[in-house]
């Protein structure tokens, strides 16, 4: 005689799982309030001010660097001086 008979959570019946997680939602909601219990939208929400969050400092980190231009430090100065003002322009065509 063969042991075909499901284990672990296939026996379960699907009303008792629906009790169990019904319950531990309400022990949630208890606990921590309804306010702070998560949700797809507020997950949802969550990722979007942090993908706007990022993109804040993504742009002050671009304004940042725009403001270092080529010209602003004295090392590229001093480097420009030795090179001459013609340095990397093209020559004019006749």
């Amino acid at each position: 005689m063969s042991n075909t008979q499901p284990n672990g959570l296939v026996e379960i019946p699907r009303s008792v799982l629906s009790i169990a997680v019904g319950m531990i939602d309400t022990v949630e909601r208890a606990v921590i309030g309804p306010a702070r219990v998560r949700t797809a939208r507020g997950n949802a929400w969550e990722a979007i001010c942090a993908d706007r969050a990022r993109a804040d400092r993504h742009d002050e980190v671009r304004r940042l660097v725009s403001q270092l231009s080529v010209g602003s430090s004295p090392r590229s100065s001093a480097s420009q001086a030795a090179v001459g003002p013609s340095a990397g322009r093209r020559p004019a065509r006749s």
